[in-house]
């Protein structure tokens, strides 16, 4: 019995192993220890390019150091004594490696537990990374980390540096500490001196997210992209400076250059000195006789001037108020021209003049792609000229061309800078008749259909003369060599001819600037003319009538022998015939002008100059005016 029984237990034993080996060969057919699984593309970029800045996982080269050091589980739990470790050193791992690790899970640890210090260790691990002694040793630039190892240097400077509220970037000398020591940061005062201005208040240009602009441009290159506002600095005046906004925001770069970085990772202690780069200076630096190029947010610090700009608001009121003051300062707006940048000898001036009830800031678009534009960057620089856009045309005419000369003789006394002759002067709309004012011959036609009283005949004050003067007769301007016109009413508006038109004018007042002059013409030519009382003196509304005496005067006049002009006209619906072609203010027939080099038709409203296809034509036509001798 008891062998019988033996046996049948050894059957049934014999049944469940085989039973339970058959489950598991079944499993190891679905799964085993060692696999692969199918990726999507995107799953496969994914993984292979995640790191810190794109999420809170670590790249790929990092994870593999902790892997190997078998200190994956305890980063964890306890980052800070891991990255101790590494920076002890680990026997087996090349140092550029280890070097790169630090860097990468250094962020990673200060964005997890907010402790700058972590913040101000990555950008030195990576900065010793990217520039070892042993120059052999340098990074691949085909390798991932390479890119990656630069961000974490440009990130971990503008983050190491926020200030205790966070938010602004605050750039003083001082000791900081690391996690592996201190680093002594020296700045030299003079690194926040912009011409007659301090640079003050830094922000992250990485963190500020661009609205409104079509592109947002970053200069991939090494340094924490920064825009900083402006404060003027008492008793300076830098002639160069002297016609910029104090509103404007500067695109400024931070490089903390460290003195012997491998020696100071050993030895705790990291000396450094701080670097402030504007786009003023050539847009690289040399570093351990490498040329590197610097980065800039350029599109961030136009968008940041713009934030909450009055001068959007100010549009309607240039156009109903004669006497609206543009802007507060207005040392800064004499002669109603500004730059955007401090004058450098060898650019080009490329003067935008906006339309009615408009305002410099509507040229944001274009300013935006051609102050990126490495083909153009450092040819041109741009000025802007602003208007109370109800004056009469030729009364803001005389501003214009008056402006330009003297902003000329202010930047240039002693006619040394060849450029300054080669200007390129872009109008849209009002603008695009201002424009051609600085290129035409006039003569006696504007004062002939004011009075049949001969202009030396007046007895008036000299200043009375001078403004009449220089608003009645116009001579091409000897600098001006381009002009382009951007949706204008050569032959004047029909929208301004109609009723529209007509009520704008009778609510445009006009500047007293303006008015007493006339007042004192109107004693002298009392019934020489037409105008009967200064109620009737006509505003730009009324100029840009189609059956007005100025657009018939001015339509007739031709741009002057070797002044170069071009032409961009919108047309809502080019499908149309062509005799119906408009823009919805201008019509085509009114737009076009013969004798221009080029005329491009652009496929949009009236408000063509923020336009891609008009972009463009200027873009194209400013490459074409570097060509001309």
């Amino acid at each position: 019995m008891m062998k019988a029984s033996t046996f049948v237990l050894s059957r049934v034993q014999t049944g469940v192993l085989a039973a339970f080996m058959t489950v598991l060969l079944l499993l190891s057919g679905c799964t085993t220890p060692v696999g692969v699984r199918y990726l999507s593309q995107q799953e496969a970029y994914q993984k292979l390019t995640a790191n810190v800045l794109s999420s809170d996982t670590l790249s790929a080269p990092t994870m593999q150091i902790l892997n190997r050091s078998g200190l994956a589980a305890e980063f964890n739990g306890e980052p800070g004594r891991v990255i101790a470790t590494i920076h002890n050193g680990l026997p087996t791992v090349k140092e550029a490696d280890r070097l790169f690790a630090l860097a990468e899970l250094s962020f990673l640890h200060a964005s997890n537990s907010g402790d700058t210090a972590y913040f101000l260790s990555a950008a030195l691990y990576a900065y010793a990374y990217l520039f070892p002694k042993d120059t052999a040793a340098s990074p691949d630039p085909f390798d991932p980390r390479f890119r990656l190892a630069v961000e974490l240097y440009n990130a971990g400077i503008a983050k190491g540096f926020r200030g205790n509220a966070g938010g602004d970037v605050v750039l003083i000398d001082g000791t900081y500490k690391t996690s592996f020591g201190d680093l002594a940061v020296t700045i030299d005062p003079k690194e926040f001196q912009w011409g007659s201005f301090r640079l003050v208040k830094f922000v992250d240009a990485t963190e500020l997210e661009v609205r409104g602009l079509r592109n947002w441009y970053r200069w991939p290159g090494m340094g924490a992209p920064l825009v900083a506002s402006l404060e003027r600095l008492p008793g300076v005046e830098d002639p160069a400076f002297a016609r910029i906004p104090p509103g404007i925001k500067v695109a400024v770069t931070a490089f903390l250059k460290p003195d012997h970085v491998e020696e100071g990772l050993k030895t705790g202690h990291i000396a450094a000195k701080m670097e402030l780069k504007t786009t003023q200076a050539e847009p690289s630096m040399t570093v351990d006789n490498r040329k590197v190029p610097i980065e800039f947010g350029l599109s961030s610090a136009l968008a940041y001037t713009l934030e909450g700009s009055q001068a959007y608001k100010m549009e309607l009121k240039g156009l109903l108020s004669g006497n609206f003051r543009l802007f507060q300062e207005t040392s800064r707006f004499k002669d109603n021209v500004f730059l955007m940048a401090p004058y450098r000898a060898g650019l080009i001036p490329l003067v935008l003049i906006h339309g009615t009830a408009s305002s410099p800031a509507r040229w944001a678009q274009l300013i935006n792609e051609l102050q990126n534009d490495r083909e153009l960057w450092g040819r041109y620089q741009a000025w802007l000229f602003t208007y109370n856009t109800g004056n009469p045309i030729l009364y803001s005419g005389g501003i214009l061309t008056e402006g330009l000369r003297n902003t000329i003789k202010e930047l240039d006394p002693e006619g040394k800078d060849p450029a300054l002759q080669k200007m390129v002067v872009i109008g849209h709309s009002q603008g695009g008749l201002l424009t051609k004012l600085t290129a035409i011959e006039s003569g006696t036609r504007f004062w002939e259909n004011a009075t049949s009283t001969p202009f030396d005949q007046v007895d008036i004050s000299p200043e009375t003369r001078d403004l009449l003067r220089r608003s009645m007769f116009y001579k091409p301007l000897p600098f001006v060599k381009r002009v382009v016109f951007v949706a204008t009413p050569q032959r004047g508006s029909y929208v301004s001819g109609g009723w529209i038109g007509r009520l704008t004018g009778k609510l445009i007042s006009l500047p007293g600037t303006l008015l007493s002059p006339l007042t004192e013409v109107l004693k002298q030519i009392s019934g020489q003319t037409s105008l009967a009382t200064l109620k009737n003196i006509p505003k730009s509304t009324d100029n840009m009538a189609p059956e007005s005496p100025f657009i018939k005067a001015i339509s007739s006049m031709s741009v002057a022998p070797g002044v170069i002009a071009h032409s961009i006209i919108p047309v809502k619906n080019p499908d149309d015939p062509k005799e119906e072609w408009t823009d919805g203010v201008v019509k085509y027939k009114s737009a076009h002008i013969d004798g221009v080099a080029s005329e491009l038709i652009v496929h949009s409203g009236h408000s063509t100059q923020d336009e891609p296809q008009t972009i463009e034509e200027i873009r194209r036509i400013l490459i074409e005016n570097l060509k001309e001798p």
